[in-house]
């Protein structure tokens, strides 16, 4: 680094620590929760949830891409996984037949709903119990700074 470059402040810093070290434990726990509830990974139930809220429950893989933290390589796999279980199928673009649509099915439909029940209370054990209502509202607001 040079001297010109604005080196962060030890507050700076240590927020940064804390944020990664906070999305790491509680994405461990979230996943340990679902897989102790026989549920797939919560990789599965975001690429679902961004298919089922989409109007028609279609999207463009890239699309998907921008909608999740999933990188392409990662999100291909999950996404030709997903197929051989039924919870998505891929549609060709009626324009130009080269392009694929990944669609939602009603087996992924419910599965993204039973996966919800248990996220939903992993949220509230390792969050919601842990912040009242406006320190939540809070930190959704500061954190919201970065999005």
């Amino acid at each position: 680094m040079s001297e010109k470059t604005p080196k962060p402040s030890e507050a700076s810093t240590r927020a940064w620590t804390s944020i990664m070290r906070a999305r790491d434990r509680l994405l461990g726990a979230i996943d340990a929760d679902l897989k102790a509830a026989g549920m797939p990974p919560l990789a599965w139930y975001d690429v679902l949830w961004e298919l089922a809220r989409a109007g028609d429950g279609r999207l463009r893989p890239h699309e998907i891409e921008e909608r999740t933290l999933l990188a392409q390589y990662n999100l291909s796999r999950l996404i030709d996984r997903l197929e051989r279980e039924g919870l998505v199928r891929r549609e060709v673009f009626a324009e130009d037949g080269r392009g694929r649509w990944v669609v939602i099915t009603e087996a992924g439909r419910q599965l993204r709903e039973r996966i919800w029940d248990v996220y939903a209370g992993a949220i509230e054990t390792h969050i919601g119990c842990k912040l009242a209502e406006n320190e939540a509202r809070t930190l959704a607001g500061l954190l919201d700074r970065f999005l």
